[in-house]
């Protein structure tokens, strides 16, 4: 099983719901969501998606910093309602083994990644700040200034616009 911190994890969950053509899409619905579950170390299953689907539109709200924190932190809350973490002792120290329901296990390993990069990354988890992207990057830059999912994407389209916008007026 993956480490509790897994960063890959919590971006692939977060950036779920991208932004194409203009409207949001869902990667969690029907089978290509199924998909995306197994390939993270999921079920696949309907309530697997539904789990997911409810931990990433909490973690969109807390990350934001939107209306409705308490709530999606009740939210959060519950999805741990049934996880323990087991400790395991190895050559090279412990590791935390998350034992939950086969369905929450997924979840559950998302919202253990996204306290430890809260903690041990304070404010460089964040969306992109492209108000028109609908993804999420953690900067692990050492004066912690990223601002873009993407530099190749949103990063040179909005300093486009910037200059656009600049030798226009």
């Amino acid at each position: 099983m993956p480490a509790v911190n897994d960063e890959e994890l919590l971006l692939a969950l977060l950036n779920s719901a991208p932004i194409e053509a203009g409207r949001m899409t869902d990667q969690l619905a029907s089978d290509v969501g199924s998909d995306l579950a197994l390939r993270l170390g999921g079920t696949g299953s309907d309530a697997e998606a539904a789990r997911l689907r409810a931990t990433r539109s909490a973690l969109h709200v807390i990350v934001r910093g939107s209306v409705g924190v308490r709530e999606a932190t009740r939210e959060l809350s519950a999805i741990l309602d049934s996880t323990v973490l087991e400790p395991r002792v190895t050559n090279r120290g412990v590791d935390w083994e998350v034992q939950a329901p086969a369905d929450d296990r997924l979840a559950a390993r998302v919202v253990l990644a996204w306290s430890s990069v809260a903690k041990q990354f304070p404010g460089r988890l964040r969306p992109c700040a492209n108000s028109e992207c609908n993804l999420f990057l953690l900067d692990h830059s050492r004066p912690g200034t990223a601002k873009w999912c993407s530099m190749a994407a949103c990063g040179n389209r909005m300093k486009a616009r910037s200059y656009a916008s600049r030798t226009r007026g």
